[in-house]
């Protein structure tokens, strides 16, 4: 009895000085952020200033600048545990839409305040930027409360930092958040220096501090020193300073036996880097938990998706216009109806369709699951019957054994069943095994100088990665990946380029004029080989494609496109530049299709 008393009393005392601990850090690191946010606010207030005074506009963007710097030192926890307020304090300029009431809100933030002040600023804005910087400040007034209330344990801390980590690669590196200044590469030093301050105030003497400490303060340097948007080598600060830190978060997590945030996010908890050939978890875009994957939903799935029984002549199939050797796209310019006319879109590839929030080009369907119904029963497509197809299956002796062992704890096989299975065979399209992925992962062989330098070029002075967000390469927001985004571009009709898309895109299904000519932003992995491209399939090379973007789009080629959301001024792409942004696409293809 008494080594039993012992050891409780033992037990007791462990969990009584692991939640003291866990208290202390949460308490100094709430009050650094406050101590931050009080800074932040100090910087808006002399912004206020400087505007009010009529100040120069050199005086005026070094504030800015100081300003945008103080917010990145407190980024890391608004936009994690205050997403919905970080929207409206560094989101891009463009409407906020609640699409499910038509509704839209303008932005605020620093994006906005950026284009009244660069490249020109104009005395008669003076009021529209102090009523910014006033929304600014009672934003900052609303994260502070907020901040004095929630909690901010040890593990959310570690998950927020960790995500920071990934936001600076995929958003902050690119200029997603800079689009005009392009001041983001100093940022991107000021948003690391925050992770050892953070973590030292859970354990100071954990052994991984150290090197984190290092590698931060390298990175911050290199930033510095390298302060040159257009020129940043982007492949060498990730491979050398932000993977590295990314594995030594995780390495400290595991020594302080942090536990993972439990939730249901794309992002596997347990991945210690971006590019990991795991890290995203397709569930994390499931609607509901009895769609999630199984492989032997998926094998079900894949004999479903070749099954031309599922169409109303007993003539179509999935595999009709998605062919599994073009990375499943079917390699027309549009999609051809059952009467054997042209449709009017093109048909987008399967592989990491998965990792979305909503499908089709103008995305009318919000999973999988409805997009394989859609599809079927299509009168242009495969017209065919959901309750046709489950009365045949019913009957199927083969088909009976793949549902059971696909679906062990439902007693009769149901319709949605094979919504899910389909959706289950594309949730296996997902590879991950570029060239690109290897060279993430440690393997420099892989790429050479040029496909280096497309790759510095997409993520840099081409803004490709802006909408393209690596490393998935669709329009999926890190690093919550909770919103897939649409883009209006001005498309032209023909390669030509003599009027423009007559297709209004997602303003079909949502009648508000920001949306006409919307469509997805689609994944460029595997663009190698599907060609032609476009929602119209317009272009048939990659060439003409970022010959396209280098032109400014639409309103580049001189169409009226008011609502255009890809900037219209020119990237002065140099040829070399354009050759090396192709071939650096060209190593996103997948080892299948190599």
């Amino acid at each position: 009895m008494k080594l039993k008393h012992f050891i409780f009393v033992l037990l007791t005392l462990c969990f009584f000085f692991s939640c003291q601990k866990n208290e202390v850090s949460e308490t100094t690191i709430k009050q650094d952020l406050l101590i931050d946010l009080t800074k932040l606010n100090n910087e808006i207030i002399q912004f206020e200033k400087l505007v009010n005074s009529n100040s120069s506009q050199k005086e005026i963007l070094t504030q800015f600048k100081k300003s945008r710097l103080a917010y990145k030192k407190v980024e890391w926890a608004i936009e994690y545990f205050i997403p919905e307020t970080a929207r409206f304090m560094n989101g891009p300029a463009l409407d906020e839409m609640e699409l499910e009431e038509n509704k839209s809100f303008e932005p605020h933030g620093f994006q906005v305040i950026e284009e009244t002040i660069y490249p020109e600023y104009q005395i008669e804005n003076k009021k529209n930027i102090i009523r910014e910087l006033h929304i600014f400040q009672s934003n900052i007034k609303q994260i502070t409360t907020t901040f004095e209330v929630i909690t901010i344990s040890d593990d959310y801390v570690l998950d927020a930092i960790q995500q920071n980590v990934f936001r600076v690669i995929s958003l902050g590196i690119t200029g997603f958040d800079s689009p005009i200044l392009q001041s983001s590469v100093l940022e991107a030093g000021e948003s690391l220096i925050v992770i050892p301050e953070s973590l030292e105030k859970i354990n100071s003497k954990n052994k991984s501090l150290s090197e984190i400490k290092k590698l931060t303060q390298k990175a911050q340097t290199y930033c510095i020193e390298n302060n040159n948007f257009n020129a940043f080598n982007r492949a060498f600060f990730i491979t050398e300073y932000l993977n590295p830190i990314s594995k030594k978060i995780k390495a400290f997590q595991k020594e302080e036996n942090i536990k993972n945030v439990k939730k249901n996010s794309p992002l596997k908890p347990t991945i210690e880097t971006l590019f990991d050939k795991d890290a995203f978890d397709a569930n994390g875009f499931v609607l509901s938990k009895e769609y999630n994957f199984s492989p032997d939903k998926s094998l079900l799935g894949e004999k479903l998706f070749y099954d031309k029984s599922l169409s109303k002549n007993n003539d179509r199939s999935c595999a009709t216009c998605h062919h599994p050797e073009k990375a499943f796209t079917d390699g027309l310019k549009t999609n051809v109806s059952l009467t054997g006319s042209n449709l009017a879109r093109n048909t987008p590839t399967l592989t990491y369709a998965s990792l979305q929030n909503a499908q089709f080009w103008d995305l009318r369907q919000l999973d999988l699951e409805k997009q394989s119904v859609d599809v079927i029963q299509n009168k242009d497509e495969m017209h065919g019957s959901m309750e046709n197809i489950h009365a045949k299956i019913l009957v199927d002796k083969e088909y009976i054994k793949l549902f059971k062992k696909a679906f062990p704890k439902t007693t009769k096989t149901e319709a949605w069943q094979i919504q899910n299975a389909i959706a289950s065979y594309v949730r296996s399209l997902n590879s991950f095994d570029s060239r690109f992925d290897l060279y993430m992962r440690g393997e420099k062989s892989t790429l050479n100088d040029q496909e280096i330098e497309g790759m510095n070029l997409f993520m840099g002075k081409a803004k490709c990665a802006t909408c393209h967000f690596t490393p998935i390469f669709n329009g999926t927001v890190p690093p919550s990946y909770s919103k897939t985004e649409h883009e209006v571009i001005g498309t032209p009709n023909e390669a030509s380029g003599k009027k423009l898309s007559p297709d209004l895109g997602r303003y079909l299904y949502n009648k508000m004029p920001q949306l006409v000519g919307a469509f997805k932003t689609p994944t460029v992995r595997n663009i190698a080989v599907t060609a032609p491209y476009m929602h119209n399939g317009v272009f048939k090379t990659l060439e003409e494609v970022v010959s396209f973007y280098n032109k400014g789009g639409g309103q580049g080629l001189g169409y009226e496109v008011e609502n255009q959301t890809l900037p219209f001024d020119k990237l002065n792409l140099t040829v070399k530049e354009e050759q090396a942004l192709v071939t650096f696409m060209k190593t996103l293809t997948d080892k299948k299709y190599q």
